[in-house]
């Protein structure tokens, strides 16, 4: 059986990463060693800093990785790409060259019988107004038009500069750490959203730039126990897994799903990988 894979927030292009061309090529380093293992490859968001499409103009830059993506593609393997909240512009260019699967929202989906919802996860639980001001802007379709009568090399200035200044208004340009289960927004989402949807067994995110693994009680009255036809054994039903992915910058963090074991793990060059 082959490999599910699941990434997110590499922010390719970012003038805050002084490293981004070998942040770019480990990237394409690690696509290449999965390509004859993966069945599906889920990019969770913000692979990109900042990408705006025009008619007839798509950003410089990205060609390993968008080259990568499309020999993916042409080899068969489902690339699934979630837009975040740096990467919403765009209008068909990644599906009709690179061969893409493109989601603009959070997606519940069946794999290898699990059920698992994906998400980026911006916006999801999270209480500050301002941010939901901005994502509402970004994601307006007047907004977009407006954006794109700006010609290309203005946009992507104003676009990059606004990305930059949000990374660098962070400490050492990181997320904050983990906050626990009673603070992490992404946390208290997905238990609500858990207390109506039971039926999942795996939320997987990015946005967060942390890596985490939790498991989360489902709300029954006791555990059932149940098999399917990827199960050897029986299987305790009263407990959802819950995954933040890390990033692309720092961490070079993946999970990977074989249809009954999901790992959390590092790409680490010149290891043999799963």
């Amino acid at each position: 059986m082959k490999h599910i894979y699941f990434l997110a927030d590499a922010h390719l292009g970012s003038l805050a990463i002084e490293h981004q061309r070998m942040q770019e090529r480990r990237l394409v380093r690690f696509l290449d060693s999965i390509k004859t293992k993966a069945a599906a490859v889920y990019l969770l968001g913000d692979m990109f800093d900042f990408w705006d499409e025009y008619r007839h103009v798509v950003p410089k830059g990205y060609t390993r990785f968008l080259g990568k993506i499309s020999e993916l593609t042409d080899m068969g393997v489902e690339v699934h790409y979630f837009t975040g909240n740096h990467d919403i512009w765009t209008y068909g260019y990644l599906e009709q060259e690179c061969g893409v699967i493109l989601h603009r929202q959070p997606l519940t989906t069946d794999i290898y019988g699990h059920v698992f919802y994906l998400a980026h996860g911006d916006g999801l639980g999270d209480p500050d107004r301002k941010f939901k001001f901005l994502r509402w802007m970004f994601h307006n379709r007047t907004c977009q038009r407006l954006l794109n009568f700006v010609h290309p090399w203005w946009g992507m200035q104003l676009g990059q500069r606004w990305a930059k200044h949000s990374r660098l208004k962070r400490a050492d340009g990181k997320e904050p750490p983990y906050m626990g289960e009673d603070r992490e927004h992404l946390v208290l989402y997905t238990k609500e959203y858990l207390e109506t949807h039971p039926n999942i067994d795996f939320f997987i995110y990015g946005h967060r730039h942390i890596e985490l693994d939790l498991m989360l009680r489902k709300p029954v009255a006791a555990p059932e126990v149940y098999k399917n036809a990827s199960d050897e054994e029986p299987r305790e039903k009263g407990r959802a897994r819950m995954l933040i992915l890390g990033d692309w910058i720092w961490q070079f963090t993946y999970a990977v799903y074989d249809g009954e074991h999901m790992l959390l793990e590092e790409y680490v060059e010149g290891e043999s990988q799963p």
